[in-house]
């Protein structure tokens, strides 16, 4: 509530009678001036005061209008009159203010004024322009903000190395995929077939992709042996009062294969619709199936380098988008890439092979950075980057002879278990041997020329040779056998 008092000097009377004001009404009117009261006002509520160096102004002045206009004091009456005031309210009814003010309604709604008002702070003012912008935060909190971030993102870094070096030190539990099912591609053999096998032990829902159906089906027959021995071994656990009440009947652990070519969209697709009508929804993707071409890049055909890329890095992008929108609708899921250690660094005489990988590797981080985008935590990555492996895939590869006791090629069995183990515990990386880890970090920060010598002394620059002129030798022996 505000009152203010002010002379009535700026009042001007009202003269009574009808001419042009120069009769007795008009002069009284103006020598009743001087006896006007001072004049007293409230302010209704929803009226907001306005100041200028502290010093209340006239409600004409702020724009509000008065309900009642003072009058002169006549004679022998006292007090002014103010017009309605000699009617006595209804009954029931508050008696009515002498004064009131109505502010006036603004076509728009001004927002408080963020500087200080000239007064010092004695009152709140309302900026008359609604126009004037908004005061810009202080320089000052800004950097506060930033530097308390930076705080914040410097301490979850060093957590996540306390974290990294306790898994080192503290194996982690495993996840169960027991019942959940699990599609590998390029299943029937190889790492393919080794992946099968170990979540058939682990009592998951497999569903076989490759593009040779004999091979594939060899692979479901050692899974069905495996489940029919877990069944047994299940019988006997019952049998004798110790099973496991987490045991699932044998009806359950069953094996789907399926022909599919990954490196033909329309046939991923189809055959991943076959999967969700006859099986059900994908939980764990492994994208296994690959294939090397074996020709300098000169000598290799398109078709075989259109071939490479399309199983390699294509066909994950396919897999991927057939099964992931059901992962984000129940957020669970697990996406493995099988990539490998030329996917991180490259040698001579596979390009084909190296960008295929390479684009593996990328598209893997690419996902696993826009799941975590997206607040997708139950979806889990991991991306399996082996050495040389001894499947027969690169037979006849060999680095320096001195060397290679230290870096022998690795056991299918010990890549497939270090990968499982690192699927199992929603690793999102894994290298074997951990010695890989190393050569990527070198890779990265030395110059080109040191790599090159690294490269040398290793002897990692022509390790391809011996097994690129095998391959040749044995595409020159079938055309001579076909030829024939």
């Amino acid at each position: 509530m505000l009152t203010a008092s002010s002379g009535a000097a700026g009042v001007r009377g009202r003269g009574g009678g009808g001419g042009g004001g120069g009769g007795r009404a008009g002069r009284q009117a103006g020598s009743a001036v001087s006896g006007l009261r001072p004049w007293r006002v409230r302010l209704r509520e929803g009226a907001e005061p306005a100041c200028e160096k502290g010093v209340a102004r006239h409600p004409r002045e702020r724009g509000v209008s008065l309900s009642a206009r003072p009058q002169r004091e006549v004679p022998g009456q006292g007090r002014p009159q103010v017009r309605g005031a000699g009617r006595p309210p209804p009954r029931g009814e508050p008696p009515r203010p002498r004064w009131s003010l109505r502010p006036v309604p603004s076509p728009v709604s001004v927002p408080p004024c963020p500087l200080r008002c000239v007064c010092g702070g004695v009152c709140v003012c309302v900026c008359p322009c609604p126009s004037v912008p908004a005061s810009p935060a202080p320089s000052g909190s800004v950097s506060m903000n930033i530097l308390l971030e930076l705080f914040v993102v410097t301490f979850r870094v060093l957590w996540a190395f306390v974290l990294a070096a306790a898994k080192w030190l503290v194996r982690p539990k495993e996840k169960s995929v027991a019942g959940q099912v699990c599609l590998i591609t390029g299943a029937g053999s190889g790492l393919g077939r080794l992946f099968a096998l170990e979540f058939a032990r682990r009592r998951a829902l497999l569903v076989l992709w490759d593009i040779n159906t004999q091979s594939n089906e060899e692979t479901a027959g050692m899974v069905r042996h495996i489940y029919r021995e877990m069944a047994q071994a299940a019988a006997t656990s019952r049998v004798a009062g110790e099973g496991e009440k987490d045991a699932l009947p044998r009806c359950d652990l069953q094996v789907y294969t399926y022909t599919c070519d990954v490196g033909k969209r329309e046939n991923v697709y189809s055959t991943a619709e076959r999967v969700r009508k006859e099986v059900g929804e994908v939980s764990v993707l492994v994208n296994n199936a690959g294939v090397v071409s074996g020709h300098h890049l000169l000598e290799c055909p398109d078709e075989l380098i259109e071939r490479t890329m399309m199983v390699n890095c294509h066909a994950h992008f396919w897999t991927t988008k057939a099964f992931l929108p059901k992962m984000l609708e129940m957020n669970h899921g697990h996406i493995v890439t099988v990539a490998s250690s030329l996917g991180l660094f490259s040698t001579a005489g596979v390009e084909d092979y190296c960008a295929s990988k390479f684009g593996a590797v990328g598209f893997h981080e690419s996902l696993s950075h826009e799941l975590k985008a997206a607040e997708k935590d139950g979806i889990k990555t991991t991306l399996v980057c082996p050495y040389l492996v001894d499947t027969g895939m690169f037979r006849g590869c060999r680095i320096r002879k001195e060397i290679e006791p230290f870096l022998p090629p690795l056991k299918p069995e010990y890549c497939v278990k270090q990968a499982m183990r690192a699927i199992l515990t929603d690793q999102p990386m894994i290298c074997t041997p951990r010695l890989m880890y190393m050569v990527t970090f070198m890779k990265s920060i030395l110059p080109f020329e040191a790599v090159v010598c690294m490269y040398r002394f290793l002897g990692a620059d022509k390790c391809m040779y011996p097994f690129i002129a095998q391959r040749k030798q044995a595409t020159n022996n079938n055309e001579a056998k076909n030829g024939i």
